[in-house]
């Protein structure tokens, strides 16, 4: 039955250029990597493992339940607590991950009395969250101000969530958060923001919104990943102390699922804390961006992705196998993975990257890209 029903279906997409495979890495391999997200270059930081480490000795490997049971421990609400006061936020709550943290939050505010107003180029989690909260969807072209408004205004709906992101994930340009939050106040809706991109990187690592001056206002709340900058694993949704107990209540994914294992915990924690001893290291993600986007002649990114446009999804394919033979890791970007269809190259800088890697990296990736374009 399978090979009558999926074969088809992986030879179309072979035949398109867009099939996905698994390569494991090892734990040793010596790649310069531009494809990762560990932004911050915190993943194998002694004091991160350290902190971890000491986290499996005293809790164990596991989280043994969900949240609401026995799976928040002292770690838990030690890191809600620093990651709230780091970024400005009244309260923040741990998930097992950044998409389960963005599924949270929506289904829990959605429904038939909530509008959700989404922009075109939210990420994967958002719009699954919009498709299981049972809410009337509205997608607004990219970052257009104007069209969420009228959509806000026209809405019958009593309650309304505007979706964006503080730096989308694949162009890696920013959201008009001021303009955004302001619309949303003018017609008394929330307006949702994801910091996957942002924390760790903008605002001196503090985000997006605290640098538009949006932290800890009534209308306004935020999903972040821990998986990212922090090193980790995990998501969180800051906001108004009302939402986290509105949250604790009504979201299923919170309810339902598995606490976060503390050594992950841990290891954020610990991650928040270097960073804080540390300010320097966002500044260095965007010295590297801004050389990569010199070097390929694209728009300087608000966060830590650069994207190089490629002619099909073959070729970008075929130009990350190339650069990885030579040495370093790029992500390769194709549908339905990229918002406008343009399958690309996708550099993530971080602040580990040596000016010798950086400048290889650079001429490895110009090699591969005139090899296969």
């Amino acid at each position: 039955m399978l090979e009558d029903w999926l074969a088809p279906k992986s030879a179309a997409l072979e035949a398109r250029g867009l099939t996905r495979r698994l390569r494991a890495r090892a734990a040793d391999d010596d790649l310069i990597d531009l494809a990762g997200n560990d932004y911050l270059g915190l993943a194998r930081d002694p004091r991160v493992i350290e902190a971890a480490a000491e986290a499996l000795h005293t809790w164990g490997t596991g989280s043994t339940a969900s949240r609401l049971v026995t799976g928040t421990t002292a770690l838990h609400e030690e890191l809600e607590t620093a990651l709230a006061a780091y970024v400005g936020q009244e309260s923040a709550l741990v998930f097992s991950s950044g998409y389960l943290a963005n599924l949270g939050v929506v289904t829990a505010l959605g429904g038939p009395g909530t509008l959700l107003v989404s922009d075109e180029h939210i990420h994967a989690s958002l719009v699954d969250a919009c498709r299981l909260s049972r809410s009337r969807v509205e997608v607004a072209p990219h970052n257009d101000v104007e069209a969420v408004e009228k959509v806000l205004a026209e809405r019958n709906e009593p309650h309304a969530v505007v979706m964006t992101e503080s730096v989308f994930s694949v162009l890696s340009d920013a959201a008009p958060l001021t303009e955004l939050a302001a619309v949303a106040e003018a017609h008394q809706a929330l307006l949702l923001v994801d910091e996957a991109h942002g924390l760790g990187v903008t605002s001196g690592g503090r985000g997006s919104v605290h640098a538009a001056g949006l932290a800890g206002l009534d209308h306004v709340a935020v999903t972040m990943t821990l998986s990212k900058s922090m090193a980790s694993q995990g998501g969180v949704v800051l906001g108004p102390a009302l939402l986290r107990e509105h949250l604790v209540n009504r979201s299923r994914p919170f309810i339902y699922d598995t606490g976060l294992n503390p050594a992950a915990c841990a290891a954020a924690l610990a991650a928040l804390r270097v960073l804080e001893a540390e300010p320097d290291r966002p500044g260095r993600i965007h010295a590297a961006t801004g050389r990569l986007a010199t070097v390929f002649d694209v728009p300087l990114p608000a966060g830590p992705v650069v994207s190089i446009p490629m002619p099909g999804p073959q070729q970008a394919v075929q130009a990350a196998d190339v650069c990885r033979l030579n040495g370093v890791r790029v992500g390769s970007f194709r549908p339905p993975s990229v918002p406008d269809g343009i399958s690309r190259l996708r550099l993530t800088a971080h602040a580990g990257l040596s000016s010798h890697d950086l400048d290889r990296a650079c001429d490895v990736i110009v090699e591969a890209i005139g090899q296969v374009s």
